[in-house]
C-alpha cells in the first residue's frame, strides 16, 4: 500500500468521522438493502454497533502506516465473524455498502482515486479477516 493511497483513506475518513453515526446507519441500511439475509445476523442496538464499526475503521484507517500492529487484531475480528455466521462472500457485499456509503457521505469528494484507494485498503483488511476466519 503506498503513501498516496493510504493519505486518501485518512483525510477522507477524517471527512466523515464527524457525521460516524450518519454514515454507520447509511452503511448498515445499503447493506440490508443489497442483501436482507444479513440483517439476522445482528442482534440489539444497531446505533451502538454503528459506532462499534465507525471505532474499529477509525482505528484501522489511523493505523494504515503500521499495518502490522494491527494485523493480530485484524484477524481476531475475523475469526470472531465467523461465529457470527459472517462467510467470505458476505465481504463483497459490505465492501459494496462502504463504497456506497462512502460515496454518499463524500460527494464530489469520492473520486475515482479514492474510490480505488478504499477499495484497495478494504481489500487487505477483508483478505486479513477471510484468511483468518478460515483457520478458525
Amino acid at each position: 500500500m503506498n503513501p498516496s493511497t493510504i493519505n486518501d483513506v485518512q483525510s477522507t475518513f477524517n471527512i466523515i468521522a464527524p457525521i460516524a453515526d450518519e454514515a454507520a446507519a447509511l452503511f448498515y441500511s445499503k447493506l440490508f438493502e443489497i442483501d436482507p439475509s444479513l440483517k439476522p445476523m445482528f442482534k440489539g442496538d444497531m446505533a451502538a454497533q454503528g459506532k462499534k464499526l465507525m471505532q474499529i475503521l477509525g482505528v484501522a484507517v489511523s493505523s494504515l502506516n503500521n499495518l502490522a500492529a494491527i494485523v493480530p487484531a485484524v484477524q481476531d475480528l475475523g475469526r470472531r465473524h465467523v461465529k457470527y455466521g459472517v462467510r467470505p462472500q458476505h465481504y463483497n457485499t459490505v465492501a459494496e455498502a462502504i463504497l456506497w456509503m462512502l460515496a454518499q457521505t463524500l460527494g464530489a469528494t469520492f473520486t475515482p482515486t479514492i474510490k480505488q484507494s478504499w477499495t484497495e485498503v478494504y481489500a487487505v483488511l477483508a483478505d486479513t479477516m477471510i484468511a483468518a476466519g478460515n483457520e478458525a
